[in-house]
């Protein structure tokens, strides 16, 4: 799904959940406060191929773009079957940074995602 070539692992760099209010605490209080919290989710991914101007080049930035914006679109699916009752993506940043060496060459690519979401 991610389109990561083959004999690279997805690093997952950080998830961190970062509240806006406090949180009542449950066991004393029965009523749950609507108010949203946010999400932030970031990731690092790393995609072997061509790094220069060639067509192929072009084509895999492409490709890495795509699977970054996939991920931040399936993740408030995962994250309402999870732990919400609504989510709203509120930003997207993404980085790419060429990666070349003897052994290897590709794009080190940094997806950072923030939700708004209001707890079941």
């Amino acid at each position: 799904m991610i389109g990561v070539k083959r004999g690279f692992g997805v690093l997952l760099a950080a998830m961190t959940l970062g509240a806006l209010g406090s949180f009542p605490a449950f066991a004393q209080n029965a009523e749950r406060r609507e108010e949203p919290i946010r999400v932030q989710v970031t990731l690092n991914l790393f995609f072997a191929g061509p790094t220069g101007e060639s067509e192929e080049a072009v084509k895999l930035r492409d490709r890495v773009r795509r699977s970054i914006y996939e991920m931040a679109a399936g993740e408030c699916t995962l994250i309402e079957q999870v732990l919400a009752k609504t989510c709203r993506l509120e930003s997207i940043n993404l980085g790419l940074n060429r990666q070349a060496s003897a052994q290897f060459e590709g794009y080190m690519a940094t997806g950072n995602f923030v939700m708004r979401v209001t707890l079941k």
